[in-house]
């Protein structure tokens, strides 16, 4: 197995910490994002939309997250990431969906470097952009975990899940953009229950051998 990753990309941060919560080796390869590793024609070949993280597991060679966790369970499904039932399977991937598919991809690296390089906006701006479109999607996912009966100490129950996978690295950078995160106490809790977890403190990104 070889995992393409960057030690800051909350994407492969997802991944990081699935192939732990599996016990799973990846020999990982870095690719500086800042350095325009992924953007170099050896790094495109395996990965044409130049992001990170790529995943390689013999003859398999997948991109996008949430497509390698989904292999990854079905492939070496103990523990699971995904509930067994149709009903608690969906819930977790409406949850994972929230950060995969509204937060992230607005507030993703290449999107604010587009803000400023190309449409020239400014600092100040552009923090404004991604703390809206975060706060908007914290606040959809609290109200999708608060008071719910499915909700354990987890997303999903009292075990990980995917959902998880997706929130944890999602707090994390609402950290780092001093983010307010006291209006989402249910997703705060459910985040410091993870990183009590070695799956989860062992793929956090000061843990990684490229981390400053």
């Amino acid at each position: 197995m070889k995992l393409y990753t960057y030690w800051r990309s909350s994407a492969a941060y997802r991944v990081r910490i699935g192939l732990n919560f599996k016990g799973l080796e990846a020999e990982q390869i870095v690719v500086s994002l800042p350095g325009g590793g992924q953007r170099n024609a050896a790094y495109l070949a395996l990965n044409p939309q130049g992001l990170v993280p790529t995943f390689i597991d013999g003859e398999v060679h997948l991109t996008q997250s949430m497509a390698i966790l989904e292999y990854l369970d079905e492939v070496y499904p103990d523990p699971a990431l995904l509930p067994n039932d149709p009903a608690g399977r969906a819930r977790v991937r409406q949850l994972a969906q929230v950060v995969a598919c509204d937060i992230h991809p607005v507030d993703n690296l290449k999107v604010l470097n587009f803000l400023t390089n190309q449409m020239g906006v400014s600092d100040d701006a552009r923090l404004t952009w991604y703390r809206h479109w975060v706060d908007e999607g914290l606040t959809g996912l609290e109200g999708l975990v608060a008071g719910y009966r499915d909700t354990g100490c987890f997303c999903h129950g009292d075990l990980p899940s995917l959902a998880d996978l997706c929130l944890v690295p999602q707090l994390y950078n609402a950290r780092r953009f001093d983010i307010d995160l006291s209006p989402y106490p249910t997703l705060v809790a459910i985040d410091a229950a993870c990183n009590e977890l070695a799956a989860f403190k062992d793929a956090a990104p000061e843990a990684q051998t490229d981390a400053p």
